[in-house]
């Protein structure tokens, strides 16, 4: 099944095994932003679950269940809005080629400059998904103490994989701030990790 389309990529209705073969292909999107949304779309499950069989012990459990059930929900618009952004750079890049340089560096630097947008959103979420994967790890029940770490280390690894692909993005703009703010979501992100770990 191709996930392409004319227009759009429909990400989100491949099966794991689909998606997985299209991260494989040899092309250029779906790529890395696609595999970390992917990634943070299960670790928000996780928690979602760990938090739904701590409901009996916990009065906080569904409201943090539904939170994480939220983000899961965001992290899998990001598959998609993430891989369309920067398949839209790739062809701005194309169509700038024949372009004088100083016009062409500036289409192509505006365009990587919007994909970096839905990765920098994926570094906030991963960081709400595992400073909440760290409240889940804490006051849920023992038994699925381990499944909230696990979700808590798969969205630190994701914070930091989206600070990269921030970073890479701007190269054409030297400073931009974006790549501080990405950086401060994966320390996020990092530290409730570590909370969770104690």
């Amino acid at each position: 099944m191709a996930a392409f389309t004319e227009g759009a990529l429909v990400l989100d209705e491949l099966t794991v095994g689909a998606l997985l073969d299209e991260l494989a292909a040899p092309q250029e999107v779906p790529g890395g932003s696609s595999a970390l949304a992917l990634a943070l779309a299960a670790a928000a499950a996780l928690v979602a679950m760990a938090a739904r069989l701590s409901a009996e012990s916990w009065e906080d459990a569904p409201g943090l269940a539904a939170q994480a059930q939220s983000l899961q929900s965001r992290a899998v618009e990001l598959m998609e809005t993430g891989a369309q952004g920067y398949r839209r750079a790739l062809a701005v890049r194309a169509q700038a080629a024949p372009l004088p340089q100083e016009r062409r560096d500036f289409e192509v630097g505006r365009a990587f400059a919007a994909a970096a947008e839905p990765p920098l959103e994926l570094g906030r979420t991963a960081a709400d998904v595992a400073e909440l994967a760290a409240v889940v790890a804490a006051g849920g029940a023992e038994a699925v103490r381990a499944d909230a770490l696990v979700a808590a280390a798969l969205a630190a690894a994701v914070a930091r994989g989206a600070r990269a692909l921030v970073a890479v993005n701007l190269t054409a703009l030297p400073g931009d701030a974006r790549v501080e703010e990405a950086q401060g979501f994966a320390d996020l992100a990092e530290r409730a990790a570590s909370i969770a770990l104690r």
